[in-house]
């Protein structure tokens, strides 16, 4: 018997609904396009994207995608909603994107596929939304090369991510859906380290990330409490 697929349908028919807003800046994504600059800078700090296979895990609608090929990157963008990588797809035609192309497949499919094909791959936003991530994180390790990266962000599971990417993102400011999170689901920078070293990532940098709702401004601290980002490096050999 197959094993079952490591996908929530329940949390692709979410952002599936929603797939004709990924890129309208002033919708339920605009905190991924004020983001993006950040993810894509921290990235680019520890392996230049121009002339890089890379693949993004995960992509929804290609916004880290997108601005990855305009870096000169050859990227593929795989995702589970079909709607959404549409959108990505249409958008690249559109904004002639050179460099991109998606797929509607799982993480863990493709590493069966294409093992050790990327020399970077990256993971964002995304293992919340799974039933099982360490699956996950163990598929990005098999898919980039030895000694390749491989980036990942999401939410800590802290009483202070509940208060401020739940409560006040969701319900006070309408930062996002609700519903568009679980608490439960969120996880700790520990138990993603732990994740990592058994797939033979070894963590090279974490970064918390921090939001002034008035201003609108994002930026880079040490503080892991809520939004974070782990960069690893897939071991040698």
């Amino acid at each position: 018997m197959n094993a079952p697929l490591n996908v929530d349908a329940a949390e692709v028919a979410k952002f599936s609904e929603l797939a004709h807003r990924w890129w309208d800046l002033e919708s339920e994504f605009k905190p991924l396009h004020q983001i993006n600059p950040l993810r894509l800078a921290w990235i680019q700090e520890s392996v230049p994207l121009k002339g890089k296979r890379v693949v993004d895990v995960g992509c929804g609608g290609g916004i880290l995608s997108d601005a990855m090929a305009r870096c000169g990157a050859d990227v593929l963008g795989i995702d589970m909603s079909g709607k959404a990588l549409g959108v990505a797809q249409l958008h690249a035609l559109e904004a002639q994107t050179a460099g991109v192309t998606y797929r509607e497949v799982n993480a863990e499919a493709l590493a069966d596929d294409m093992p050790g094909q990327f020399d970077v791959v990256t993971c964002m936003e995304m293992l919340e939304h799974v039933p099982n991530p360490a699956s996950v994180v163990r598929a990005c390790a098999k898919l980039v090369k030895p000694g390749g990266w491989v980036f990942f962000s999401t939410i800590n599971r802290h009483p202070k991510a509940f208060m401020l990417a739940i409560v006040g993102a969701e319900y006070v400011l309408g930062m996002l859906p609700k519903g568009t999170h679980e608490f439960a689901k969120f996880i700790k920078p520990s138990e993603l380290a732990s994740y990592c070293r058994e797939s033979g990532l070894d963590v090279q940098g974490m970064h918390g990330m921090a939001h002034n709702p008035l201003t609108g401004r994002y930026w880079l601290n040490a503080d892991t409490g809520v939004n974070y980002m782990v960069g690893t490096r897939r071991q040698p050999g």
